[in-house]
């Protein structure tokens, strides 16, 4: 039988480590190296021009080495669902091979390409709940095997035993198209900081590897006024854009730490950045509606304001705040800003002053971010706004204090905000504090040519941070049991325990209940009204039972944390609630099986 393979690249733009082009290759006669132009990710997804750049980059890199190896990459515009009927029909395609993608759209197009042509696909599922802590997802990661071992590069040979077949025409109807033609207007686009490929990624890890002394010493993780820029050892695009293997970082890390340090085991702190890449896509697993607030379980429904004029004033680097102000512009101007720099807007547009949605936040990142990805961003904003993750909420960044601890002496807003270039050290963070012949001396007065604070960071943080902490007494008295309650709570009986009704929310006719409990992972059964709930994602049995003078229906939800999990009972529709609460009577009691 003939073996006409395509390999789909999509996610992994690169020839090394590329498992499934392997498998494409592995005994076939004809192979066809195939990138489709999604309009989903060109129309209705949030892209930039700085992103669009990148990838055209990476795919002319491609290009450029497959042709050594005697192939091409067929760019091809449209659907996957429309193009693949057509290109299986016209090259006599036999078998289909691309990389697994986690993301909702990704496995909706995949699960609808397979179907319709009848390809079947295999994956492990995991059934358990994913960790939703960093600790605990270590915990985890301590405990697993290590990945497997890079593959090598495509060769020539391997190549050479296949057939690929490049018409005449193969550039007027597959070539990559230019910014232009993708409708972008290219006039006064400044040149490209990052440039896209598997080429640059790989001359990248060998620069960051060079540094031996400072990648094994872990004080990389720290910020300071050079790392602020975009460094040429800088690799996150090339792994969203699968550039470069993440298994090729990590035990290029590994073994350099191994032989400078004479150890044979390295923390996992050296892969930190890695490891909170894979933190979140383990914790958006099966979980279409991580990206938003809404459907979500995890996210805290935080009634955060609306306001798209201070949404713009901080998309926009007018804030009237120079740090914020200036990694604003930088990521506008260039897709690319430190990971402490994100920490620092991400805090001033949610819960530090402006009390913004973290959706919003995520999709400005989203657009103008080269290495934006799905779970990562969504996970990072739920993550800084306290919506899930972390919930340390009395911590805010002070876009005075961080920034100047950072970089004293303001070379950083120079550079990105040259009007402000004139202010000494002392008011380049603060330039409504300097006297206004100080601003007129520096051709720069603040509230005509610099916009003067959009808000007062002092008041505004302190409300945000009341406001934060309100939030969580009603979902569940500052995330459960108190750490005393709690491990008094592990030593009573495993029979019978009261539940504490933390919170009582009342909408109208209707009230919801949080009520927590200190307990492991199981599978819960609830009990109201005499009609039984199963929620079959986890493993104690719970019943519980409302007081006698109570009568309920409605729905639940179950939120899991570090130390207890929280039961919500939606839309619960209680009577005679407000007497058996004025008479200190338990509404509700637990029991466990």
């Amino acid at each position: 039988m003939v073996v006409n393979s395509v390999h789909w690249f999509r996610k992994c733009l690169r020839l090394h480590d590329n498992p499934a082009l392997q498998e494409a290759l592995n005994g076939a006669d004809a192979v066809r190296c195939v990138y489709i132009l999604d309009p989903f990710f060109a129309g209705a997804a949030n892209v930039g021009i700085n992103r669009w750049r990148f990838l055209l980059e990476a795919l002319e890199d491609l290009d450029s080495s497959l042709k050594k190896l005697n192939s091409r990459l067929f760019v091809v515009r449209g659907q996957p669902t429309d193009v693949f009927p057509r290109l299986f029909k016209e090259w006599n395609v036999t078998r289909l091979t691309f990389e697994y993608d986690p993301e909702p759209y990704g496995k909706e197009r995949d699960e609808v390409i397979l179907k319709s042509n009848s390809f079947t696909l295999t994956k492990e599922m995991n059934n358990n709940s994913p960790p939703l802590t960093f600790k605990r997802f270590q915990t985890i990661v301590s405990r697993l095997e290590l990945p497997r071992r890079p593959l090598p590069p495509i060769t020539q040979q391997q190549m050479d035993k296949c057939h690929t077949k490049i018409g005449d025409n193969h550039d007027q109807l597959y070539s990559i198209p230019s910014l232009e033609e993708l409708g972008f207007r290219t006039e006064g686009l400044p040149p490209a900081v990052w440039h896209g490929g598997e080429s640059q990624a790989l001359d990248r890890l060998g620069k960051h590897l060079d540094k031996k002394v400072w990648v094994t010493s872990l004080e990389h993780s720290r910020v300071n006024t050079c790392s602020l820029y975009a460094s040429p050892t800088g690799l996150s695009p090339y792994l969203r854009f699968g550039c470069l293997s993440c298994r090729v970082l990590y035990y290029n890390l590994r073994e350099l730490y191994m032989k400078v340090r004479k150890r044979c085991t390295p923390p996992l702190s050296l892969f930190g950045q890695l490891l909170w890449r894979e933190f979140f896509y383990t914790a958006a697993t099966n979980n279409p509606n991580f990206d938003r607030m809404d459907g979500n379980p995890i996210c805290v429904q935080i009634p955060w304001d609306q306001n798209p004029e201070a949404l713009a004033k901080w998309a926009e680097g007018r804030t009237g705040f120079p740090w914020i102000d200036a990694i604003m512009t930088q990521l506008r101007q260039e897709g690319w800003i430190h990971h402490l720099a994100r920490h620092a807007v991400a805090c001033f547009l949610t819960r530090g002053d402006l009390w913004i949605s973290w959706e919003s936040g995520m999709k400005v990142f989203e657009e103008l971010l080269l290495d934006a990805d799905w779970s990562v961003n969504a996970g990072s904003w739920m993550w800084l706004s306290c919506s899930a993750f972390f919930q340390q909420f009395f911590h805010c960044y002070c876009p005075v204090g961080f920034g100047r601890r950072t970089d004293p002496t303001g070379d950083y807003i120079r550079h990105y905000i040259p009007i402000l270039k004139d202010y000494p050290n002392r008011y380049i963070y603060e330039p409504w504090n300097a006297p206004e012949s100080l601003q007129k001396a520096a051709n720069c007065v603040v509230g005509v040519d610099y916009p003067k604070p959009m808000i007062n960071h002092a008041e505004s943080s302190r409300l945000n941070i009341e406001r934060m902490k309100q939030v969580y007494q009603q979902l569940s008295h500052y995330r459960g049991l108190s750490k005393s309650s709690y491990q008094r709570a592990k030593c009573a009986t495993p029979f019978m325990l009261r539940l504490k009704i933390v919170s009582l929310l009342v909408c109208r006719s209707h009230v919801s209940i949080l009520v927590a409990l200190a307990l492991q992972s199981g599978d819960f059964s609830l009990c109201v009204g005499g009609g039984y709930y199963q929620c079959s994602e986890y493993g104690y049995n719970i019943k519980f039972l409302l007081h006698k003078k109570t009568r309920a229906q409605g729905k639940f939800n179950l939120i899991q944390d570090r130390n207890c999990c929280i039961i919500l009972l939606q839309n619960i529709t209680l009577h005679n609630l407000p007497d058996l609460i004025e008479n200190n009577i338990p509404v509700c009691s637990g029991e466990m099986a």
